[in-house]
């Protein structure tokens, strides 16, 4: 029998091909940015970073055929998967009861409270919920090599942190395929983020974790093609192979979140069959690619957020889809997030916002959702009591029901609604105050009793970008109605912005990095051609 193939087999000297870190070393950097490591993440780069360039350059092709009037359908030469019999490989008993699972970014008191949570499953999020600074990517890689050897503790001033005996089992999301990271390069070049969190983890957690069945579990955001799952699937091969893990131990979930992805769930689910186990309705990145991927059409023009919801329109369509498509395929349908968290000191706002949560949890359970999301431990009872009544088995994969029929026009079917001049200005009080945050370093943020990450800016933005594009009608406070105009937008743009450095203060107001936070949001609310990702341009001015 050969022997394992392992990096050391590698043609190439290795002093030629380390990644090299360009970012600031802290304390126990040096743990996880080994020799060996930065060799491993170094061959990632070479191997799949190209075609994961032209996976990227295929979307803006794409895109372009959507702007010029292709609407999105699923593709013809895949329609033999489509029509086939076949089914994703049998998910791990950890993995089978997935009826509550939370998320968060990698902080360390977070993830221990997030494990401790009650939880089924926490997702420790690299992206959305995570600012990618390199202190907050290391530091969490840091916590995962910690974690994998039962050594998650934090001890403060005030209080100790440590890991009940009881804990959710985690998986972890790393960056989307169209990020990269700056302080780590290959070749001199900045390397791919998800290459970047993905490598890092397994190198150093992937045997352990795969000893005692914990894991490695992953979260997949952001895929617009069944090519970019493909990508993935061909790097947990060529993991599993270097680091001697039996191929098929990797398992992940991929989040449906945005509109080309949903038309190819059978394809997505069919290239990673070997290696995952369910999809995940990923709703509010969900919106914000429905209105990037139509933003030429203006009959795709959506109301106010908060009109948007998952019982109706193209939401409530993809809903109905993935379940169908997911247990046809026996694999998990993961349904949204809930990002309510707890009102202090307001017993009437407090009960609303947890009747909100228990009824999206009854609408999900009852469509034939096998789990759902919450953002805070307070909500995972709620959410447990939902999923408990309605379902008793492990999942509702094998549960017999009937599925609404739903076309590709339905999967496309804007919300009515109204565009009104309190929701222009939510979206930008609250695009400019995560952007903010975000730029101070904090991904998960508290606003207006939601928790919020980077998906609510996207949409935020994009949405004041699609009204400007086809002006559309406002209903202002007074009761008249106004085109917005990039007039319009000024004038609201410029009073929110007064009360923001009124309520913050001068120094509060320049330390939060508002005024940075505002321009960026601007350009890319108001840009001529709708920027596919807010974070891109917002990461060039990260730790600047």
């Amino acid at each position: 029998m050969n022997a394992p193939f392992t990096l050391r087999d590698q043609p190439i000297p290795r002093h030629r091909v380390l990644a090299k870190v360009t970012g600031q070393m802290a304390e126990r950097f040096d743990e996880v940015l080994t020799p060996d490591a930065l060799l491993f993440l170094a061959d990632l780069e070479r191997r799949f970073g190209p075609q994961r360039r032209v996976l990227l350059e295929n979307r803006k092709l794409q895109q372009a055929r959507f702007d010029d009037g292709e609407l999105p359908a699923p593709p013809p030469e895949t329609q033999h998967i489509r029509n086939l019999v076949w089914r994703v490989d049998p998910c791990p008993t950890v993995l089978q009861d997935r009826r509550v699972e939370i998320t968060g970014p990698v902080d360390r008191k977070m993830m221990i409270n997030a494990l401790n949570s009650g939880a089924k499953m926490f997702m420790a999020d690299f992206e959305d919920a995570s600012s990618p600074t390199f202190a907050n990517m290391i530091n969490g890689q840091i916590n995962m090599r910690d974690y994998a050897r039962g050594e998650l503790a934090l001890k403060t001033d005030k209080k100790s942190y440590e890991l009940g005996a009881e804990t959710a089992t985690m998986l972890v999301r790393p960056r989307g395929w169209h990020l990269a990271d700056k302080n780590i390069t290959v070749d001199g070049k900045p390397m791919s983020a998800s290459l970047l969190d993905f490598g890092l983890h397994i190198y150093h957690n992937g045997k352990l974790l795969a000893a005692d069945g914990r894991g490695p579990f992953y979260y997949l955001p952001k895929i617009e093609s069944y090519q970019e799952a493909r990508l993935w699937n061909d790097v947990f091969n060529f993991a599993q192979a270097v680091l001697d893990i039996p191929n098929g131990t990797i398992k992940s979930t991929v989040l449906i979140e945005t509109l080309p992805a949903a038309f190819q769930m059978d394809e997505i689910l069919y290239e990673l069959r070997k290696h995952i186990t369910g999809l995940n309705c990923g709703r509010w990145d969900y919106i914000f690619s429905y209105i990037k991927t139509l933003r030429n059409h203006k009959q795709y023009l959506l109301p106010d957020r908060a009109q948007v919801g998952m019982d109706r329109g193209f939401l409530s369509a993809y809903a109905a889809r993935l379940v169908e498509i997911c247990h046809k395929r026996s694999a998990h349908a993961m349904g949204g997030m809930a990002a309510q968290i707890p009102v202090k000191n307001d017993e009437g706002a407090n009960k609303a916002a947890f009747d909100k949560v228990r009824m999206d949890k009854k609408r999900e359970v009852k469509l034939g959702h096998d789990g759902t999301w919450v953002a805070h431990p307070d909500l995972v009872p709620v959410a447990m009591e939902i999923f408990n009544a309605e379902m008793p088995m492990r999942h509702q994969i094998l549960v017999k029901r009937q599925h609404p029929r739903v076309t590709d026009d339905f999967m496309l079917s804007p919300h009515s609604g109204s565009v009104t001049e309190a929701g222009v200005r939510t979206n930008i009080e609250v695009g400019i105050r995560y952007i903010a945050a975000w730029l101070c370093g904090r991904g998960a943020v508290p606003i207006h009793n939601l928790m919020e990450d980077a998906a609510t800016a996207e949409i935020s933005r994009s949405q004041i970008w699609q009204w400007l594009a086809h002006g559309a009608q406002v209903q202002m406070e007074g009761g008249s109605a106004e085109a917005f105009t990039r007039s319009l937008y000024n004038r609201l743009f410029n009073d929110e912005l007064k009360k923001l450095a009124s309520a913050l203060g001068p120094d509060a107001f320049a330390k939060g990095r508002f005024p940075e936070a505002a321009q960026i949001f601007t350009e890319t609310a108001t840009a001529p051609v709708l920027p596919d990702f807010l974070t891109i341009p917002a990461y060039a001015l990260l730790e600047a």
